[in-house]
């Protein structure tokens, strides 16, 4: 089975930053997907499974927060880690991340080389 990894931001300049800064995992069978708002997000990860995403807190149509809560209390898929990514990194924010289920909070701008040591830590390479 194929392990994904999906990203979610509806700032196309940070969906490249994060495609580039994972893209060396494409070499080790990592299968990366993409989408630009809260609704692709939630269909891709239902239609999709993947063992990774990470996802933006402020997008349209529906925030990471509501996917979060959606995939790890409504859907009960709580083995998929989620991490969220926000320009907000007070620990009030922190907690709401929190409280829907995410995984872990990173607070942009982040550091790609962070982003692929967790990704690969997560994966379990």
């Amino acid at each position: 089975m194929t392990k994904k990894v999906l990203i979610v931001d509806d700032e196309p300049n940070i969906l490249i930053l994060m495609e580039q800064a994972l893209e060396s995992l494409e070499d080790e069978g990592v299968e990366l997907l993409t989408a630009k708002n809260g609704e692709e997000a939630l269909e891709l990860i239902k239609a999709e499974k993947p063992l990774l995403v990470f996802m933006d807190v402020m997008m349209p149509k529906m925030n990471g927060l509501e996917v979060c809560h959606a995939v790890k209390h409504e859907l009960g898929l709580q083995d998929i880690y989620i991490i969220l990514l926000t320009a907000k990194g007070q620990e009030f924010d922190k907690q709401k991340g929190s409280d829907v289920g995410a995984d872990l909070y990173m607070t942009k701008p982040f550091r790609p080389k962070s982003v692929l040591e967790t990704s690969r830590t997560v994966l379990g390479f």
